[in-house]
């Protein structure tokens, strides 16, 4: 699963190694479903924040950011 998520590649791409790709995405949405995921990378988090290896910086990207029509250029009254 992880290959996949590293690789962004389509589940039926995934090397025979894996399995079938059928099995391995049910179990990769079970897991999501039931919080497998969110505890594994909380758990990483966690310890990895204990031991000084997590740096929390916030970065906001600018295509997430909405301008007000009149910010963006829109023609105004009298020109």
């Amino acid at each position: 699963m992880l290959w996949r998520l590293r690789t962004g590649a389509p589940w039926r791409d995934l090397p025979d190694r894996f399995g079938p790709w059928q099995t391995v995405h049910e179990r990769f949405a079970r897991w999501e479903a039931d919080g497998t995921w969110a505890r594994s990378l909380e758990h990483v988090q966690v310890h990895d924040d204990a031991v000084g290896r997590v740096e929390w910086t916030v970065s906001v990207d600018s295509t997430i950011d909405r301008a007000h029509q009149h910010a963006v250029g829109a023609r105004r009254r009298g020109m």
